[in-house]
């Protein structure tokens, strides 16, 4: 498995509701990606940064996603550049399903 971290610095500062709503009217687009298995909307504490963290079944899925159409969606949405950065994830805990996975 691969998780990604993309952070994006904001405008200006949003409060976590405003978050919430905005990140609710992007989630729905993120139910049919190919091999994406799970994504956390994050924001900063003090409101400047956001972004996501993803679980991905391959890396190729991961880049499949974060093509140049995604950069320019985030880049109009939330007014800056994204970073995104891979991480290899070889055992995921997963209280609620009450699983360990591992990868492969």
């Amino acid at each position: 498995m691969i998780v990604t971290v993309v952070q994006f610095k904001l405008p200006e500062p949003i409060t976590l509701a405003q978050a919430k709503d905005i990140f609710s009217s992007t989630a729905p687009k993120y139910r049919t990606v190919g091999g994406l298995i799970r994504k956390n909307y994050i924001l900063s504490e003090d409101g400047k940064m956001a972004g996501g963290v993803y679980v991905w079944k391959s890396r190729n899925d991961a880049e499949n996603l974060y093509d140049d159409q995604w950069r320019a969606f985030v880049m109009e949405k939330y007014g800056s550049e994204p970073t995104v950065q891979y991480f290899e994830s070889p055992v995921l805990v997963d209280n609620v399903a009450g699983e360990i996975i591992t990868d492969g």
